[in-house]
């Protein structure tokens, strides 16, 4: 069975914009992506970086396609609005079986949890499908070479 990562986001933009590079090198390293999105667009721009594309409300009521991620990467702002998506990742979390990132602003839970920002830095091939993603997406391309900065919780090893 391959990894999988889900990435949660409001739009095709938000996602391609925060988590595209993250996305496309997943799957160039072997992972089985999902954008999980709200908003019903035109999905052009995710298929680019090779992922597949998927409906929240569908995932929300089938309990994530019955298969729990290794990796979630999700937008802060929907994690704060939406006490559905809030429950899912506080459940992953809580098993301590699943990585799970956040862009945006900070890490989103009021807790003692050592948290982190993690830098993604693209690949070049990644900042180039980026770039035609972003393109697609109708968004300036210029930020197709800019590392993705996620919040994540910290783990400390024991020595």
């Amino acid at each position: 069975m391959r990894y999988q990562l889900n990435v949660v986001g409001r739009s095709v933009t938000d996602v391609v914009q925060h988590a595209g590079g993250l996305v496309y090198d997943r799957v160039m390293a072997g992972w089985d992506v999902t954008v999980i999105l709200t908003d019903n667009c035109d999905t052009r721009a995710v298929q680019i970086l090779g992922a597949d594309v998927a409906d929240l409300e569908n995932a929300l009521a089938t309990e994530g396609f019955g298969r729990i991620p290794q990796a979630i990467a999700i937008a802060t702002d929907l994690f704060k609005s939406d006490d559905r998506v809030q429950g899912g990742v506080v459940r992953a979390l809580a098993s301590g079986t699943v990585d799970v990132s956040f862009w945006g602003d900070s890490w989103p839970l009021d807790s003692d949890i050592n948290n982190t920002s993690v830098v993604h830095q693209l690949s070049f091939a990644a900042q180039a499908f980026k770039s035609h993603a972003l393109a697609a997406a109708a968004i300036p391309a210029g930020i197709a070479d800019h590392p993705e900065v996620f919040h994540s919780r910290a783990t400390v090893s024991a020595a």
